[in-house]
C-alpha cells in the first residue's frame, strides 16, 4: 500500500475538521448563544409601594401613577413584563399578594419603587421585612400583631430611592406654594408633614431643606413645619402652634401638606381643622391638597425604573 504524504494528511485532517465545524457548529458561539439566552432570561417586574389608606381617594391618586406610567415603563425596555400597585397597609393588593402573583408569573427579578416621602420605619424596616429581605424581630412582631403578610418571594428585589430623592420634591412644594402666594415678603410657609420618631432628625432635615429651597426660589422669608401623624397623635395642635409663629411675624400663612396623596383623615381634619382653629381666617391660605398628582413625579418614576434596571443588568436593547 502506497504511503500518504504529511501535507496530503495535514490537508485531509482539516477538511474533516472543517466539516464538522460546518455540521455541529462553532462551540464558541454554542458558549455566546448559551450567555445571550442567560442573561436575558430574565424578567422584571415593577412593584409601586405606598403606605395604604382607608381613603378611595388616597388609593386612587397612587394607582393613578402606576397607570401614567405603566404603558412607558413596558415600553422602555424588554425586560421589563409587568407594573403593579401594592398597599403597605389596611388595604387589599397588599406587597404579599402582589409578590405571590409575580412568583406564579416566573417573573425573576422585581424592582421596588416606594413611593414614600422620606426614610422612616415603614421604607428601611416593615417594607422590606414584608418581602423578606429583613429579619428585624421588632418589625416582624409589629406585623404580625397588625395582621399584615410576610412574604419571602423567589424573585429577587431591587429597591429604588425614595421620593425625597429627586429635585422633583422641591420643585412641587415651590410650585403649590407660589400657586398661593401673592405678596411673598409678607408671607411664612406652613410645611406639614407626617413624621417619624424613629427618624426624627432625617425628617426635620427634610423640612428644613425645603424651607430653604423656599427662601431661594420663592422669596418667601420664613417657614415652620409640623407634624401629623401617629408621632403627634393625629392632632391638630402642633400645626396651630406653626401656624401661630408664623402670624407673629408675618401677615399671612401659606399651609402646604407635605404629604403623597389626599386622605380625608388628613388634609381635612387635621390640617383643616387645626386652620379653622387658629381662627385667622383671612390670614391663612390653605388648600388641601398633596404632592400627587405631579406629571414630574411619574416622569422620575420611569426614569428611576430604568436606572436601577441598568445597575442589575447592564445596557439592553430597547424595542
Amino acid at each position: 500500500m502506497s504511503r500518504v504524504s504529511f501535507p496530503a494528511l495535514l490537508l485531509f485532517s482539516l477538511v474533516v475538521l472543517a466539516i464538522i465545524s460546518l455540521t455541529l457548529g462553532d462551540p464558541k458561539e454554542e458558549v455566546r448563544a448559551e450567555s445571550s439566552a442567560t442573561s436575558t432570561s430574565q424578567k422584571f417586574g415593577v412593584l409601586l409601594v405606598s403606605h395604604g389608606s382607608r381613603s378611595d381617594r388616597w388609593r386612587k391618586m397612587l394607582r393613578d401613577v402606576e397607570v401614567a406610567t405603566r404603558d412607558r415603563i413596558l415600553a422602555s425596555n424588554d425586560a421589563i413584563v409587568v407594573t403593579k400597585t401594592a398597599f403597605m397597609e389596611y388595604t387589599e393588593p397588599s406587597i404579599a399578594t402582589r409578590m405571590k402573583e409575580f412568583d406564579a408569573a416566573g417573573i425573576s427579578d422585581v424592582i421596588v419603587v416606594p413611593l414614600l416621602l422620606t426614610v422612616s420605619s415603614h421604607s428601611f424596616d416593615d417594607i422590606p421585612t414584608i418581602m423578606g429581605q429583613r429579619r428585624d424581630a421588632v418589625a416582624l412582631e409589629t406585623l404580625k400583631s397588625e395582621g399584615i403578610e410576610i412574604y419571602h418571594s423567589k424573585a429577587r428585589v431591587h429597591f429604588t430611592p425614595l421620593l425625597d430623592f429627586p429635585a422633583m420634591l422641591k420643585d412641587n412644594v415651590v410650585r403649590r406654594v407660589e400657586g398661593l402666594s401673592k405678596d411673598p415678603k409678607n408671607e411664612g410657609a406652613v410645611l406639614v408633614a407626617y413624621g417619624s420618631q424613629a427618624y426624627d432628625a432625617e425628617w426635620r432635615l427634610l423640612l428644613n431643606r425645603l424651607g430653604d429651597v423656599l427662601r431661594s426660589k420663592s422669596q418667601i422669608m420664613a417657614s415652620e413645619f409640623s407634624w401629623c401623624g401617629h408621632i403627634v397623635d393625629y392632632e391638630t395642635k402642633p400645626t396651630e402652634d406653626a401656624i401661630k409663629e408664623v402670624l407673629k411675624t408675618k401677615e399671612t400663612a401659606i399651609v402646604i401638606p407635605i404629604l403623597v396623596a389626599v386622605d380625608e383623615m388628613f388634609q381635612h381634619k387635621i390640617i383643616g381643622g387645626a386652620v379653622e382653629n387658629v381662627g385667622q381666617p383671612g390670614r391663612i391660605r390653605y388648600l388641601p391638597d398633596a404632592i400627587l398628582p405631579d406629571r414630574s413625579l411619574n416622569d422620575w418614576v420611569v426614569e428611576i425604573v430604568n436606572e436601577t434596571l441598568v445597575k442589575v443588568t447592564g445596557p439592553v436593547e430597547s424595542r
